[in-house]
């Protein structure tokens, strides 16, 4: 499914050329277009509350009222704001675009080829990444496939890794090290040199005296000093409303 992005410019024949241009990309499903920023926000807020968010904005800059310098401002306050991209005729306001963190910066008139790579960047931000890959294991002679949603921890021994799952614990030929980057898209992450943990399984964060510990299906884990306060922030993310 391709991304819905919205126009915004408050020159009639401009924002018909933009809208042109921006349905005319097979990676773009769907184009709305307005006149102003005001009115920009108004189909922002509709659409958040339909649940069909603008994966990006193209904006002017000079416009009348709420011009696309305070807009950007705006949207960058947003909890998942959308890719910003600047369309305007005026150099100078580059800085302006760095500022909010804007995914590009194009001057008019806008060349379809220029355009086109802005849309592939946006594609490739806003893509979800792959799913991680599941990992085979031999149990009795069978050849079984551990999803890493099954995981609960794994723990180190020399080469091999064990993986402990709800239904039991299976040894691999892999360094943890490697499992630590081949997971941690899934939610697995190193708390100690010898553990991943999955945050999703932790039910409880021990600290007694400077030690820091996570009980993760009914075991105890050591938490490295260095890793302590990097997995806190990671569990207090996980559970905020």
């Amino acid at each position: 499914m391709g991304m819905r992005v919205l126009a915004v410019d408050d020159e009639a024949p401009a924002l018909d050329d933009l809208v042109y241009l921006l349905r005319s990309d097979p990676r773009i499903s769907e184009v709305s277009g307005v006149r102003d920023g005001a009115a920009a926000l108004r189909a922002l807020d509709r659409a958040l509350a339909a649940d069909r968010p603008f994966a990006a904005v193209f904006l002017d800059v000079r416009m009348p009222g709420l011009d696309g310098i305070v807009l950007g401002r705006l949207l960058a306050q947003f909890a998942a704001p959308p890719r910003l991209v600047y369309v305007t005729a005026h150099e100078e306001h580059a800085v302006h675009a760095f500022e909010v963190q804007a995914a590009d910066y194009l001057l008019k008139p806008v060349r379809p080829e220029r355009l086109a790579e802005t849309v592939r960047r946006i594609t490739d931000d806003t893509a979800p990444p792959p799913d991680p890959e599941p990992l085979a294991v031999e149990l009795s002679g069978v050849t079984r496939f551990v999803q890493p949603g099954e995981v609960h921890y794994i723990e180190a021994q020399g080469d091999y890794a064990r993986l402990h799952t709800a239904s039991g614990a299976h040894l691999v030929r892999i360094p943890l090290a490697a499992l630590e980057d081949r997971w941690r898209q899934a939610g697995l992450v190193r708390i100690h040199r010898s553990h991943l943990v999955a945050v999703r399984h932790i039910t409880e964060l021990r600290l007694d005296s400077g030690r820091c510990t996570v009980v993760v299906a009914g075991a105890e884990l050591p938490v490295s000093r260095r890793h302590t306060r990097e997995l806190r922030d990671l569990l207090l993310r996980r559970d905020r409303p």
